[in-house]
Parts: structure tokens; C-alpha cells; sequence
């Protein structure tokens, strides 16, 4: 089976660099922390794309293992969109409201 790309949309970097700032006020190299287990889930991610629940509209989520957020994402047929990071506790109506690029 063929590795799918991944790519994040404008929307999930917003996400992620307002959370790497919050961590870095709490803690410093906190941020960086945060980094590190994203990488890890966007390398399960596309490691098995299919293995983590749908949503619905071919939106799927992930948890990270140490910070309490979920990567949504869909996977299209070359590429895996990331489209939101959000803390796990937001309301999830932010990444319904986000649509895939065009």
C-alpha cells in the first residue's frame, strides 16, 4: 500500500501554533513537547490512516498521548488533510464548520 501525504489546512496551523505559545507561557520547552507528540500522531496518522474513528463526513479524529488535544482529519485519495487541532474539551462545532480546501 502506497504512504498517503499529509498536509495541514491554514486553519489546523492556527490551531497549532496557538497552542504551542500556550504551552511555552506555562512551561518553556513545553511547546516543543507538544510538537514532538503531533509528530507522533501525524506518524500513526499515516501509518494507518483508517484505523481511528469516524466522525462522520470522512472527518477523522486522533488523540495525542500526552496534551489533551485531537487532530481531525480526512483522508483524501493521495493525501491525508489535517483540519483542525483542537483541545479536547472545545466545542466540536469548530471543525464542523471548517471545510476541505476546494
Amino acid at each position: 500500500m502506497r504512504q498517503l501525504r499529509l498536509i495541514t489546512e491554514p486553519a489546523a496551523d492556527a490551531d497549532i501554533e496557538a497552542a504551542f505559545v500556550w504551552y511555552e507561557r506555562q512551561e518553556r520547552d513545553l511547546g516543543l513537547g507538544l510538537l514532538q507528540e503531533l509528530g507522533s500522531a501525524y506518524d500513526r496518522i499515516i501509518g494507518d490512516p483508517q484505523a481511528y474513528r469516524d466522525l462522520g463526513d470522512g472527518i477523522r479524529r486522533v488523540l495525542l498521548h500526552r496534551f489533551p488535544y485531537f487532530v481531525y482529519y480526512a483522508v483524501e485519495p493521495s493525501t491525508i488533510v489535517v483540519v483542525a487541532v483542537l483541545h479536547a474539551h472545545r466545542d466540536p462545532a469548530v471543525w464542523q464548520r471548517r471545510s476541505l480546501r476546494g
